[in-house]
């Protein structure tokens, strides 16, 4: 495997990693960088730029990340809040009057933001075409329970909700102020809302199937899980994932479209740094949370069964935590996974800030494999 880029001194377990994700997992096209202390130490690419092509993966080639996208959309509601603009404690609807509807008029900010809203589901499901539609159509939903009494991964209807949210407090949406106050001053190649100039600088992504045997096997639990609940076309879970009808994520008007649950683009590089800059500086570049926010995005809001996900789960408002359902790097840690591959997060304690891109989605929803095996040799190499 031929694998480009660089490793400090004493990273070398996460080379090595990577280099078996591809002899042992089943990947495609790949990428990780890791930061400690502001500092790049890890920068690592090798495979194929598409899923199913033979182009090279390139030193700033991107790929959609899915649900790690939550992790980088949720910064703009807490800085928001760090700003002094939004109050976590108000009701929604003192920002977004349409939204009190249907028995929702209690649901605070806080509990939007830590999937405690009730609204994982649409009754009648989106298609891209009608993506303009969302906010009105979670505004006008009726809950699933009652709001703030439990919580239950908000996949897919998570978009509209902070999309909105953003638009009412700022007068811009979620994707033009992450490029404005985000991307713009940290230098990041990311976008929510792919410009058409930055498309050739985006992979083809799809299904992998990971190996049968060894290493790389994906080992199911005996009882109940998100996939079996996900095959089953009647549970919570199919409904909350299925509430954005199929998209083909290759497509161009997806990928232009601005969805905080799940179509940010960003190299490996960018997510990380990205992450290193909420709790340092990085690369020079001004930290974005102050010690308090920090504090408050590792703040457990939800813990339990997930009526989603249907295995236990942890976020803190925006940010999923560090558990067995999503293990990040340890107690402290707060980030994000995307389903299939994907994930960003950051380690106050040691300084450490992660993201991992793939161009191969496997079937895994929070603890992919070859994702999980790279933050294992991370936490061996301190």
């Amino acid at each position: 495997m031929d694998v480009q880029g660089t490793v400090a001194p004493g990273f070398e377990p996460v080379e090595d990693a990577f280099v078996r994700n591809f002899t042992e997992r089943g990947e495609r096209g790949a990428a990780v960088t890791v930061y400690r202390h502001g500092r790049k130490v890890v920068d690592l690419w090798a495979g194929t730029r598409d899923v199913d092509g033979d182009e090279p993966w390139e030193q700033g080639t991107a790929q959609i990340v899915r649900s790690a996208t939550k992790g980088v959309a949720a910064a703009v509601p807490l800085l928001l809040h760090q700003r002094g603009r939004l109050d976590l404690d108000a009701p929604v609807g003192t920002y977004w009057p349409e939204f009190k509807a249907q028995g929702k008029e209690r649901t605070l900010v806080r509990q939007l933001l830590s999937h405690r809203a009730g609204v994982p589901v649409l009754d009648r499901p989106l298609t891209v075409a009608g993506l303009d539609e969302g906010p009105d159509a979670v505004a006008a939903q009726s809950p699933v329970w009652e709001p703030g009494t439990d919580h239950g991964y908000h996949a897919q209807t998570y978009s509209w909700l902070l999309g909105e949210l953003v638009r009412r407090v700022t007068g811009r949406t979620i994707g033009q102020w992450i490029a404005d106050e985000l991307a713009g001053p940290l230098g990041l190649d990311l976008w929510l809302g792919l410009p058409a100039a930055q498309a050739h600088r985006v992979g083809r992504v799809g299904p992998v199937e990971p190996p049968a045997t060894g290493p790389g096997a994906l080992r199911m639990r005996p009882k109940r899980n998100v996939a079996e609940a996900y095959a089953d076309p009647e549970s919570l879970t199919r409904r909350a994932f299925g509430a954005l009808v199929a998209p083909d994520e290759n497509a161009p008007e997806y990928r232009a479209a601005e969805l905080a649950a799940s179509n940010g683009i960003a190299t490996a590089r960018s997510l990380a740094r990205f992450y290193a800059a909420l709790i340092g500086a990085a690369d020079g570049r001004a930290r974005l949370f102050a010690p308090a926010t920090v504090a408050l995005a590792r703040t457990e809001e939800s813990a339990g069964p997930d009526r989603v996900l249907v295995v236990n789960t942890r976020f803190g408002p925006g940010y999923m935590l560090h558990g067995p359902a999503s293990p990040l790097l340890g107690p402290g840690s707060f980030g994000h996974p995307g389903r299939g591959g994907p994930l960003g997060f950051a380690d106050p304690e040691s300084g450490i800030a992660f993201g991992y891109v793939t161009n191969g989605l496997q079937k895994g929803v929070t603890a992919d494999p070859r994702a999980q095996a790279l933050v294992r040799a991370v936490r061996t190499a301190l």
